[in-house]
Protein backbone atom coordinates (compact mmCIF):
# COMPACT_ATOMS: atom_id res chain seq x y z
CA UNK A 1 0.00 0.00 0.00
CA UNK A 2 1.17 3.34 -0.73
CA UNK A 3 1.73 5.62 2.40
CA UNK A 4 -0.29 8.55 2.74
CA UNK A 5 2.63 11.24 2.78
CA UNK A 6 0.40 14.15 4.32
CA UNK A 7 -3.00 15.33 5.32
CA UNK A 8 -3.88 18.17 2.31
CA UNK A 9 -6.41 20.38 5.01
CA UNK A 10 -8.11 22.87 3.96
CA UNK A 11 -7.73 24.46 7.64
CA UNK A 12 -4.83 26.19 6.65
CA UNK A 13 -3.97 30.13 6.22
CA UNK A 14 -3.27 32.18 3.32
CA UNK A 15 -2.01 35.23 5.39
CA UNK A 16 -5.21 36.52 6.48
CA UNK A 17 -4.09 37.98 9.69
CA UNK A 18 -7.02 39.73 12.47
CA UNK A 19 -5.05 42.89 13.14
CA UNK A 20 -6.97 43.58 16.09
CA UNK A 21 -7.08 44.70 19.49
CA UNK A 22 -9.32 42.62 22.26
CA UNK A 23 -10.80 44.42 25.28
CA UNK A 24 -12.85 41.46 27.72
CA UNK A 25 -15.46 43.96 28.84
CA UNK A 26 -19.43 42.73 31.32
CA UNK A 27 -21.93 45.25 29.03
CA UNK A 28 -25.08 45.76 28.98
CA UNK A 29 -26.39 44.38 25.63
CA UNK A 30 -23.47 42.00 25.27
CA UNK A 31 -24.48 39.05 22.66
CA UNK A 32 -24.21 36.44 25.30
CA UNK A 33 -26.11 37.74 28.80
CA UNK A 34 -23.70 37.86 31.65
CA UNK A 35 -20.68 36.96 29.49
CA UNK A 36 -17.85 39.11 28.50
CA UNK A 37 -17.56 39.16 25.06
CA UNK A 38 -16.02 41.54 22.06
CA UNK A 39 -17.01 42.20 18.83
CA UNK A 40 -14.49 41.25 16.11
CA UNK A 41 -15.01 43.31 13.30
CA UNK A 42 -13.44 41.50 10.45
CA UNK A 43 -13.11 43.26 7.02
CA UNK A 44 -10.32 41.93 5.01
CA UNK A 45 -11.26 37.86 4.17
CA UNK A 46 -9.80 36.15 1.01
CA UNK A 47 -11.64 33.66 -1.20
CA UNK A 48 -10.17 30.24 -2.16
CA UNK A 49 -10.88 28.74 -5.47
CA UNK A 50 -12.30 25.69 -4.36
CA UNK A 51 -10.21 22.96 -6.31
CA UNK A 52 -12.32 19.62 -6.46
CA UNK A 53 -11.18 16.08 -5.78
CA UNK A 54 -9.92 14.52 -9.41
CA UNK A 55 -11.90 11.43 -10.16
CA UNK A 56 -11.16 8.24 -8.39
CA UNK A 57 -12.25 4.90 -9.29
CA UNK A 58 -14.62 3.51 -6.81
CA UNK A 59 -13.51 1.30 -5.07
CA UNK A 60 -9.72 2.24 -5.42
CA UNK A 61 -7.43 1.66 -2.61
CA UNK A 62 -4.34 3.42 -2.86
CA UNK A 63 -5.10 6.36 -2.05
CA UNK A 64 -2.42 8.69 -1.65
CA UNK A 65 -1.75 12.36 -0.33
CA UNK A 66 -0.88 13.44 -3.98
CA UNK A 67 -4.49 12.12 -5.28
CA UNK A 68 -6.12 14.42 -3.03
CA UNK A 69 -6.60 17.68 -4.47
CA UNK A 70 -8.50 19.56 -2.38
CA UNK A 71 -8.67 23.37 -1.73
CA UNK A 72 -4.98 24.03 -2.30
CA UNK A 73 -4.18 26.34 0.79
CA UNK A 74 -1.29 24.71 3.45
CA UNK A 75 -1.00 21.13 5.32
CA UNK A 76 -1.78 21.94 8.82
CA UNK A 77 0.28 18.80 9.71
CA UNK A 78 -0.47 15.01 10.35
CA UNK A 79 1.64 12.09 11.56
CA UNK A 80 5.05 10.91 9.94
CA UNK A 81 4.93 8.42 7.65
CA UNK A 82 8.51 7.30 8.13
CA UNK A 83 8.87 3.92 9.93
CA UNK A 84 10.66 3.99 14.01
CA UNK A 85 14.07 2.60 13.34
CA UNK A 86 13.41 -0.38 15.45
CA UNK A 87 10.76 -1.25 13.52
CA UNK A 88 13.16 -1.48 10.27
CA UNK A 89 15.35 -3.39 12.19
CA UNK A 90 12.63 -5.40 13.15
CA UNK A 91 11.85 -6.16 9.56
CA UNK A 92 15.18 -7.53 8.79
CA UNK A 93 15.65 -9.65 11.67
CA UNK A 94 15.12 -13.52 11.85
CA UNK A 95 12.97 -14.75 14.74
CA UNK A 96 14.61 -17.00 16.98
CA UNK A 97 14.16 -20.78 15.31
CA UNK A 98 11.37 -21.77 18.47
CA UNK A 99 9.81 -18.39 18.13
CA UNK A 100 5.83 -19.25 18.03
CA UNK A 101 4.40 -18.08 14.65
CA UNK A 102 2.68 -14.94 14.51
CA UNK A 103 -0.96 -14.70 13.00
CA UNK A 104 -1.08 -12.02 10.50
CA UNK A 105 -4.83 -10.56 10.83
CA UNK A 106 -4.50 -11.03 7.10
CA UNK A 107 -4.15 -14.95 7.80
CA UNK A 108 -7.64 -14.68 9.45
CA UNK A 109 -10.05 -12.10 7.79
CA UNK A 110 -10.30 -10.94 4.71
CA UNK A 111 -8.40 -7.61 4.70
CA UNK A 112 -10.41 -5.67 2.49
CA UNK A 113 -11.92 -1.44 2.82
CA UNK A 114 -15.41 -1.36 1.90
CA UNK A 115 -17.19 2.17 1.74
CA UNK A 116 -20.90 2.76 1.57
CA UNK A 117 -22.65 5.37 0.79
CA UNK A 118 -26.74 6.31 0.96
CA UNK A 119 -28.60 9.42 0.66
CA UNK A 120 -30.97 10.25 3.82
CA UNK A 121 -33.01 12.91 4.47
CA UNK A 122 -31.72 16.22 4.74
CA UNK A 123 -29.92 16.05 2.14
CA UNK A 124 -27.44 13.95 4.36
CA UNK A 125 -25.27 10.81 3.56
CA UNK A 126 -25.07 7.78 5.12
CA UNK A 127 -21.29 6.80 5.10
CA UNK A 128 -20.80 3.09 6.32
CA UNK A 129 -17.01 2.26 6.39
CA UNK A 130 -15.61 -1.71 7.13
CA UNK A 131 -12.32 -2.54 7.73
CA UNK A 132 -11.74 -4.90 9.92
CA UNK A 133 -8.04 -5.30 9.77
CA UNK A 134 -7.68 -1.32 11.25
CA UNK A 135 -9.44 -1.27 14.47
CA UNK A 136 -9.54 1.25 16.59
CA UNK A 137 -7.77 3.38 13.82
CA UNK A 138 -7.85 7.25 12.52
CA UNK A 139 -9.65 7.83 9.63
CA UNK A 140 -9.68 11.16 7.62
CA UNK A 141 -13.16 11.49 5.65
CA UNK A 142 -12.51 13.85 2.69
CA UNK A 143 -15.84 15.67 1.07
CA UNK A 144 -15.42 18.46 -1.64
CA UNK A 145 -13.08 20.20 0.65
CA UNK A 146 -14.71 19.31 3.84
CA UNK A 147 -12.53 17.31 6.02
CA UNK A 148 -12.91 15.25 9.48
CA UNK A 149 -11.13 12.54 11.65
CA UNK A 150 -12.89 9.65 13.47
CA UNK A 151 -11.91 6.11 14.54
CA UNK A 152 -12.95 2.96 13.53
CA UNK A 153 -14.62 0.61 16.54
CA UNK A 154 -13.15 -2.85 17.85
CA UNK A 155 -15.11 -4.34 14.83
CA UNK A 156 -12.95 -1.64 12.20
CA UNK A 157 -16.21 -0.06 11.54
CA UNK A 158 -17.44 3.76 10.66
CA UNK A 159 -20.85 4.97 10.43
CA UNK A 160 -21.49 8.80 9.95
CA UNK A 161 -23.98 10.75 8.71
CA UNK A 162 -22.67 13.67 6.29
CA UNK A 163 -24.45 16.90 5.07
CA UNK A 164 -23.66 16.94 1.80
CA UNK A 165 -21.95 19.91 -0.51
CA UNK A 166 -22.33 18.56 -4.22
CA UNK A 167 -25.19 16.67 -5.90
CA UNK A 168 -23.01 14.36 -7.20
CA UNK A 169 -21.29 13.55 -4.08
CA UNK A 170 -17.60 11.66 -3.81
CA UNK A 171 -16.29 10.76 -0.32
CA UNK A 172 -12.83 9.42 0.77
CA UNK A 173 -11.71 7.59 3.28
CA UNK A 174 -8.18 7.45 4.24
CA UNK A 175 -6.18 6.02 6.89
CA UNK A 176 -2.79 7.06 8.75
CA UNK A 177 -1.12 4.07 7.00
CA UNK A 178 -2.40 4.77 3.66
CA UNK A 179 -4.56 2.63 2.73
CA UNK A 180 -8.51 4.41 1.51
CA UNK A 181 -11.57 3.65 -0.52
CA UNK A 182 -14.07 6.18 -2.25
CA UNK A 183 -17.78 6.04 -2.88
CA UNK A 184 -19.49 8.45 -4.69
CA UNK A 185 -23.67 9.18 -4.70
CA UNK A 186 -26.35 11.72 -5.68
CA UNK A 187 -28.11 13.80 -3.57
CA UNK A 188 -31.20 14.62 -5.41
CA UNK A 189 -32.04 16.78 -2.68
CA UNK A 190 -29.15 19.11 -1.94
CA UNK A 191 -30.63 22.16 -4.59
CA UNK A 192 -33.31 22.93 -1.43
CA UNK A 193 -30.70 23.27 1.33
CA UNK A 194 -28.14 26.28 2.71
CA UNK A 195 -25.59 25.23 4.20
CA UNK A 196 -22.36 26.64 6.12
CA UNK A 197 -19.32 24.77 7.47
CA UNK A 198 -17.18 25.98 9.95
CA UNK A 199 -13.97 23.52 10.23
CA UNK A 200 -10.72 23.55 12.36
CA UNK A 201 -8.36 21.69 13.62
CA UNK A 202 -7.47 20.60 17.58
CA UNK A 203 -8.79 22.38 20.75
CA UNK A 204 -9.85 26.05 19.01
CA UNK A 205 -13.00 27.15 20.73
CA UNK A 206 -14.75 27.95 17.96
CA UNK A 207 -18.67 27.55 17.36
CA UNK A 208 -20.95 28.26 14.63
CA UNK A 209 -23.94 30.18 15.65
CA UNK A 210 -27.00 30.31 13.48
CA UNK A 211 -30.09 32.74 14.90
CA UNK A 212 -33.15 32.14 12.86
CA UNK A 213 -35.75 35.02 12.24
CA UNK A 214 -34.20 37.65 14.99
CA UNK A 215 -34.05 34.87 18.22
CA UNK A 216 -32.02 35.66 20.89
CA UNK A 217 -29.14 33.46 22.48
CA UNK A 218 -30.80 30.14 24.37
CA UNK A 219 -34.19 30.43 22.59
CA UNK A 220 -35.82 27.98 20.26
CA UNK A 221 -34.61 29.28 17.08
CA UNK A 222 -30.96 29.67 18.03
CA UNK A 223 -29.17 26.77 16.35
CA UNK A 224 -25.85 25.52 17.95
CA UNK A 225 -23.59 22.61 19.05
CA UNK A 226 -25.82 22.12 22.32
CA UNK A 227 -28.73 23.18 20.59
CA UNK A 228 -28.68 21.51 17.17
CA UNK A 229 -32.32 21.00 16.19
CA UNK A 230 -34.08 18.00 14.77
CA UNK A 231 -35.03 16.68 10.92
CA UNK A 232 -38.82 16.74 12.24
CA UNK A 233 -38.85 20.83 12.13
CA UNK A 234 -36.63 20.77 9.29
CA UNK A 235 -38.78 18.72 7.54
CA UNK A 236 -41.66 20.85 7.95
CA UNK A 237 -39.64 24.13 7.05
CA UNK A 238 -39.78 25.67 10.52
CA UNK A 239 -35.65 25.89 10.96
CA UNK A 240 -32.52 24.48 10.50
CA UNK A 241 -30.17 21.93 12.17
CA UNK A 242 -26.80 21.29 13.15
CA UNK A 243 -24.18 18.25 12.38
CA UNK A 244 -21.23 17.89 14.32
CA UNK A 245 -18.23 16.19 12.76
CA UNK A 246 -15.31 14.67 13.96
CA UNK A 247 -14.00 12.89 16.84
CA UNK A 248 -12.31 15.39 19.64
CA UNK A 249 -10.79 12.31 21.31
CA UNK A 250 -8.94 11.49 17.96
CA UNK A 251 -5.05 12.14 18.02
CA UNK A 252 -4.51 16.17 15.89
CA UNK A 253 -8.54 15.53 15.60
CA UNK A 254 -9.80 17.63 12.71
CA UNK A 255 -13.51 18.72 13.53
CA UNK A 256 -16.39 20.50 11.56
CA UNK A 257 -19.86 22.17 12.09
CA UNK A 258 -22.28 22.29 9.52
CA UNK A 259 -25.88 24.58 9.72
CA UNK A 260 -27.94 23.70 6.73
CA UNK A 261 -31.03 25.77 6.22
CA UNK A 262 -34.11 24.36 3.78
CA UNK A 263 -34.69 27.23 1.85
CA UNK A 264 -37.02 25.07 -0.83
CA UNK A 265 -39.65 24.59 2.00
CA UNK A 266 -38.99 27.76 4.10
CA UNK A 267 -42.73 28.61 6.12
CA UNK A 268 -41.93 32.39 6.76
CA UNK A 269 -39.65 35.19 5.28
CA UNK A 270 -36.72 36.35 7.58
CA UNK A 271 -33.12 36.47 7.70
CA UNK A 272 -31.08 33.88 9.94
CA UNK A 273 -27.80 35.64 11.49
CA UNK A 274 -25.05 32.67 11.16
CA UNK A 275 -21.87 34.15 13.03
CA UNK A 276 -18.70 32.63 14.64
CA UNK A 277 -17.68 32.68 18.11
CA UNK A 278 -14.34 31.71 19.61
CA UNK A 279 -14.46 30.93 23.51
CA UNK A 280 -11.28 32.06 25.32
CA UNK A 281 -10.25 29.36 27.42
CA UNK A 282 -6.77 28.10 29.23
CA UNK A 283 -6.19 25.46 26.02
CA UNK A 284 -6.02 28.32 23.51
CA UNK A 285 -5.09 31.84 24.70
CA UNK A 286 -2.23 33.39 23.55
CA UNK A 287 -2.25 30.83 20.92
CA UNK A 288 -3.13 31.75 17.01
CA UNK A 289 -6.28 29.65 15.53
CA UNK A 290 -6.68 28.76 11.89
CA UNK A 291 -10.05 27.43 10.30
CA UNK A 292 -12.01 27.45 7.48
CA UNK A 293 -15.48 28.06 6.43
CA UNK A 294 -17.06 26.80 3.33
CA UNK A 295 -20.65 28.11 2.13
CA UNK A 296 -23.13 26.52 0.05
CA UNK A 297 -26.38 28.71 -1.47
CA UNK A 298 -29.02 27.69 -4.04
CA UNK A 299 -27.00 25.80 -6.80
CA UNK A 300 -23.87 27.69 -6.87
CA UNK A 301 -20.43 26.84 -6.37
CA UNK A 302 -18.95 25.98 -2.77
CA UNK A 303 -17.04 28.90 -1.84
CA UNK A 304 -14.25 28.98 0.94
CA UNK A 305 -12.48 31.41 2.78
CA UNK A 306 -9.61 30.97 5.42
CA UNK A 307 -9.13 32.59 8.71
CA UNK A 308 -6.33 32.78 11.42
CA UNK A 309 -7.27 34.51 14.58
CA UNK A 310 -4.54 35.30 17.33
CA UNK A 311 -6.67 34.83 20.45
CA UNK A 312 -6.29 36.76 23.09
CA UNK A 313 -3.38 36.85 26.39
CA UNK A 314 -3.82 33.99 29.10
CA UNK A 315 -4.03 36.99 31.70
CA UNK A 316 -7.94 36.92 31.02
CA UNK A 317 -8.57 33.52 29.45
CA UNK A 318 -12.99 33.72 29.42
CA UNK A 319 -14.99 35.14 27.59
CA UNK A 320 -15.92 34.52 23.76
CA UNK A 321 -15.04 36.90 20.70
CA UNK A 322 -17.93 37.21 18.11
CA UNK A 323 -15.75 37.51 14.70
CA UNK A 324 -18.35 39.36 12.35
CA UNK A 325 -18.33 39.82 8.36
CA UNK A 326 -16.93 35.99 8.16
CA UNK A 327 -19.80 34.30 6.75
CA UNK A 328 -22.94 35.20 4.70
CA UNK A 329 -26.34 35.85 6.73
CA UNK A 330 -29.28 33.67 4.76
CA UNK A 331 -31.74 35.65 3.13
CA UNK A 332 -34.98 33.12 3.84
CA UNK A 333 -38.31 33.92 1.75
CA UNK A 334 -41.65 31.40 2.01
CA UNK A 335 -41.93 28.80 -0.05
Amino acid sequence: MARLKTYLLALATVGVAFAIGYVMQHAAGSSHPDIAASDVDVDSIVDTSFVAPRSYPVGRTDVTGADMALPAVATLGGAGTDLPARILLAAVQSPPADAAPVLDKSDIFDCGITLRAEPRAGALVGLALSAPCLAHERVTIHHHGMMFTAMTDADGMLAADVPALSENALFVAAFDNGDGMTVRTDVPALPFYDRVVLQWKGDTGLQLHAREFGAGYYSDGHVWAASAGDLGRTARGEGGFMTLLGDPEAEAPLLAEVYSFPIGTARKDGTVAVTIEAEVSAENCGTEVAAQTLERHDTGPVRVRDLTLDMPGCDDASGFLVLKNLVENLKIAAR
